[in-house]
């Protein structure tokens, strides 16, 4: 089976989902940087329309960059837009299998599309 993960090396719940998806026998991960190589907007509304998640409650609320724009994180329009010129606005981990999406958090969630 192979599994992508849109992955930041630099959290620790990601690193936990990561650790996850290479300690299960049978599994090719790939691994998204996706600070690195961001998705476009379109990229990013079907992988969350796949996980069942409105980007309203897929968006990192704590992260600055929210007050900087000013962003209204009930308007999916606007929060799809800003996660596409503002990668670091994706809630991470995302997980992509055969199976389904999920976001990982807890990172134990990866489980449900293994």
């Amino acid at each position: 089976m192979k599994a992508t993960i849109w992955h930041n090396p630099r959290c620790s719940k990601s690193r936990a989902a990561l650790a996850i998806l290479e300690a299960t026998p049978g599994v090719e991960v790939e691994v998204v940087e996706y600070l690195k190589t961001p998705p476009s907007r379109t990229e990013i509304e079907t992988v969350l329309a796949k996980a069942g998640v409105r980007p309203s409650e897929a968006v990192r609320k704590g992260e600055g960059v929210v007050k900087e724009l000013c962003l209204d994180v009930t308007d999916d329009k606007a929060v799809l837009d800003a996660m596409a010129q503002h990668p670091i606005l994706i809630e991470r981990a995302i997980v992509i299998t055969n199976k389904g999406t999920v976001i990982a958090r807890p990172p134990e969630r990866a489980n449900e599309v293994l």
